[in-house]
This record gives structure tokens, sequence and C-alpha cells, in this order.
């Protein structure tokens, strides 16, 4: 009998066998309190940044935006016009992500991140990765769920009951 590790590594002719599916939670959270304003689960692999504007969107229901940071996956001029011009978003600090085949970016807001990027609001966004943090150490970060969609709900149940936990932490001071 050989071990889950080594079915999954296995060499069917020249082609390697690998996962094709597994989940992905994108989170919109807010830095001061890290409460999550908007949670999408999806099934990867797939790319991040068609999913920022519906979670960005969804946010804006809850909070009122000022200033939005995000990492280079998120970079694309859609992502920064639907920030600035359709949800009124002050500011976007999202890292430019460097493209091979010139040095500066052709689109306004892309062009205008690169020449005045905020590193010191850049840095912030540790508060994001904070939020994943605690929610796989006190949840765990494995998913219990058998199909794609029972694994997207109990990763939705996680971010409530993560907000949960939050303010009740905080109605207990």
């Amino acid at each position: 009998m050989r071990s889950a590790h080594y079915a999954r590594r296995r060499r069917d002719g020249n082609r390697r066998y690998r996962y094709s599916r597994y989940p992905k939670l994108t989170l919109v959270c807010h830095t001061a309190t890290h409460l999550v304003a908007a949670a999408l689960a999806t099934v990867g692999p797939s790319y991040d940044s068609p999913l920022f504007a519906p979670a960005v969107l969804a946010a804006s229901w809850n909070l009122e935006i000022d200033r939005l940071l995000a990492d280079s996956a998120y970079d694309a001029e859609p992502n920064h016009v639907t920030a600035r011009e359709h949800l009124g978003v002050r500011s976007t600090v999202i890292a430019v992500n460097r493209r091979r085949t010139r040095k500066w970016p052709r689109q306004r807001y892309r062009r205008q991140m690169r020449r005045r990027f905020h590193r010191r609001k850049y840095g912030q966004r540790w508060q994001a990765e904070s939020v994943f943090s605690r929610i796989k150490r006190r949840l765990g970060s494995a998913l219990r769920g058998r199909s794609d969609a029972s694994r997207q709900r109990e990763a939705h149940v996680r971010v409530l009951t993560h907000n949960l936990m939050i303010l009740a932490a905080r109605d207990s001071k």
C-alpha cells in the first residue's frame, strides 16, 4: 500500500499528477479591529484579481473604505478603477506587479501607484495576514468538508466565528 503523498507525486508517463482543486478564501478586513467585512470562498487554482471587485463591493456595504491595501495579485487597472471611481476610495495601495515587457505601467492608476507608492501604509498589510493566521490558529487550518460546496460553507462559518470571537472579546472588556 502506498502513501497518499506518493500517490499525488507519482508520474503517469511524462506528466505529473497533482491536485486540480482546492479551497480559496478572499477576505476584506478592517485593519484597526481585524473584523472581516467580506469573505469570498471559491475553488482554486485561479487568479486572485477577478475576485477583487466582488469582495470590495460586498465590503463596501459593511464599512466605509477610505484607503484600500492589497498585494500585487490584485494589481490590475480595472481593480483600481473599481475602487477609486465606483466606490469613492480615496487611496489604493496595491503593490505594482512588474510586467516583463516594460518598466512603467501605461494605465493611469497603476502608473500613479508606481510613481507614489506609500511604503509605510502598505506595511499595514500585515494586519490582513494576521487575520488569516488567527483564523487558522484558533479555528484550524484544515477544512473537513468533502465537497467544494461544503468546504465553502465551512470557510464562511469560520469567518463568522472569527468575527463573533472578536466582538465577544471586545464586549467582555
